[in-house]
């Protein structure tokens, strides 16, 4: 009797302590579920330039904080034309970034590297940005990346030499225009650029809409810069050096802006980050989209392109990644995005500037930059041969060898 009874008050101790473990258990799980457990405390590393998009990082991190308190977003100065070649060697490491900026027309090296993520809820993103921004950013039928500006160059001129209504609508109004100032304007010029930049020069091969890489900017076995358009438009753009009549080494950007902001030229072709340092010279400018190219009757086409914060594929907190890398697109920080850097919003979001008109109506025109990997070897290629053109070069030689070079033949 009495082994029986120990049998059963031990019996009864087991089902006890089964029922407490069970009852302790739900409450953990309760506990989570009701969202009681504390939310880990995460710092995201977030890589971006200078004057300017460091301060929007620092202030857009500081009002992220007021409603994610457990994050925490450190800034770290690394420029956009080295984040491509340090995400490769410092996301493998251990010691790369969570976020980080980067032009798109590098999307095609970021992917096939294994360094970003795909975009969460595309189709949100898609429906908010603008067209080109969502275009650019989308590789192989996958979108990459938050888009937070969007840009392309257009026509400034100085209101002092020359008046609106006389604005050149074709570009052999605005030779016509540069020689004729130059006559009668002694050291200074009608019209500059920076000549050997194959982000600008590309405009001369777009004419009967003639497409680098293609309609879609995606053709990597066939480049198109050295169609019959693109010959023609480069043959014209040798013409302009009779307007311009300066080599190629003596016209890159940093000269060229410089003659425009010290007053001493009448049409540049550049972008809205220019925009502050020519009012801080106090310069009376305007801005007016492109020309348009022999034979047609539009503004000539430019590169557009995205700059975008891509969650790299090293990050240790993704999610929270992604939802800072989304909270950059939001009105709010869109308009102080632009009130710091002077670059345009990723959406249609009003912003307080008397030139946007311009560049907006230029990006109705505007292609984006390709961002398949052939592109890396664009820049130099197009820029050599952009010079040696300049300079008095066979044209159709001259793209040939660019052709070469960028194709994946």
């Amino acid at each position: 009797m009495f082994k029986g009874c120990a049998k059963a008050t031990a019996t009864v101790a087991l089902l006890t302590a089964g029922l407490m473990a069970m009852s302790c258990g739900g409450k953990k799980e309760e506990a989570a579920a009701s969202g009681e457990k504390k939310a880990e405390n995460v710092t995201l590393t977030v890589w971006e330039s200078t004057n300017g998009p460091d301060e929007f990082i620092k202030q857009a991190g500081a009002k992220f904080h007021e409603t994610h308190p457990n994050i925490t977003i450190k800034y770290v100065n690394v420029e956009l034309g080295d984040a491509i070649g340090q995400i490769a060697l410092d996301g493998p490491a251990g010691k790369g970034p969570d976020v980080f900026a980067a032009p798109h027309d590098r999307l095609g090296t970021l992917v096939s590297g294994g360094h970003v993520l795909p975009t969460v809820n595309p189709d949100e993103v898609r429906a908010k940005v603008l067209s080109a921004c969502s275009t650019a950013l989308t590789y192989n039928g996958t979108m990459y990346g938050y888009p937070v500006s969007a840009e392309t160059y257009a026509m400034f001129y100085n209101k002092k030499l020359i008046a609106e209504k006389d604005l050149p609508k074709t570009w052999e109004d605005l030779k016509t225009f540069a020689k004729k100032f130059n006559e009668e304007n002694p050291g200074k010029y009608g019209f500059v650029m920076d000549v050997g930049n194959g982000y600008y020069t590309i405009i001369f091969t777009t004419a009967d809409g003639n497409r680098l890489y293609g309609a879609d900017g995606t053709d990597s076995a066939h480049s198109y810069i050295n169609s019959p358009a693109a010959v023609k438009g480069m043959q014209f753009f040798q013409s302009l050096h009779d307007a311009l009549p300066v080599p190629a080494a003596d016209l890159e950007t940093a000269t060229v802006d410089a003659a425009f902001q010290s007053g001493n030229a009448a049409i540049h072709i550049t972008g809205l980050w220019n925009v502050v340092p020519f009012e801080n010279a106090g310069i009376d400018f305007g801005v007016a989209a492109l020309p348009s190219l022999p034979g047609d009757k539009t503004p000539a086409a430019s590169f557009s392109g995205t700059r975008a914060m891509f969650v790299s594929a090293y990050s240790e907190h993704p999610e929270e990644a992604n939802e800072f890398a989304k909270f950059l697109m939001s009105d709010e920080m869109q308009i102080l995005r632009f009130n710091l850097t002077k670059a345009a919003p990723s959406l249609n979001v009003h912003v307080d500037s008397p030139y946007m008109t311009g560049f907006i109506t230029q990006l109705d025109y505007a292609f984006p930059m390709p961002s398949i990997p052939e592109m890396g070897t664009y820049w130099e290629a197009m820029n050599n041969a952009s010079k040696n053109i300049w300079n008095g070069a066979d044209v159709k030689a001259e793209l040939d060898a660019c052709d070469a070079t960028i194709t994946a033949k």
